[in-house]
């Protein structure tokens, strides 16, 4: 069996990278076997692209944030994984009408079939996750 497509990109912490790492989404969908979870997957890679820029300004933090990103099994769902080495966690709230952020991980719980944050690895840091398609 052919192993699923799959990307990765590491990238400095500014916000420039934000639409290099969703047209490498978009681009990974495009040659899929779900090239109709490009829209979604675009979008929710935006949000936890952008999250872990924010998390690394406030913190000063210089070092890369990466993306990976690919099929998981045979039932072609997709895994987008972006990690970052700053210290704060994003969290799940909600946002007043009025206000211009935090709408992120909200996004993604609810655009998603699964997602997670992960602290757990040798470089430190946090990784936001998330899975589209069947389970």
């Amino acid at each position: 069996m052919e192993d699923p497509p799959h990307v990765s990109l590491t990238f400095p912490p500014h916000p420039v990278w934000v639409r290099a790492a969703r047209e490498a989404v978009r681009t990974l969908l495009v040659v899929s076997p779900r090239p109709e979870l490009a829209d979604t997957a675009v979008l929710l890679t935006s949000e936890a692209v952008t999250n872990a820029i924010n998390a690394c300004a406030d913190k000063g933090c210089a070092t890369p944030v990466t993306l990976h990103a690919g099929g998981t099994d045979r039932h072609h769902r997709l895994r987008v994984l972006v990690h970052d080495r700053a210290p704060r966690l994003p969290a799940l709230r909600t946002a007043t009408p009025d206000e211009e952020h935090g709408r992120g991980m909200h996004l993604i719980s609810t655009g998603s079939a699964a997602w997670g944050i992960c602290t757990h690895g040798p470089s430190g840091g946090k990784a936001t996750w998330f899975e589209l398609g069947e389970h």
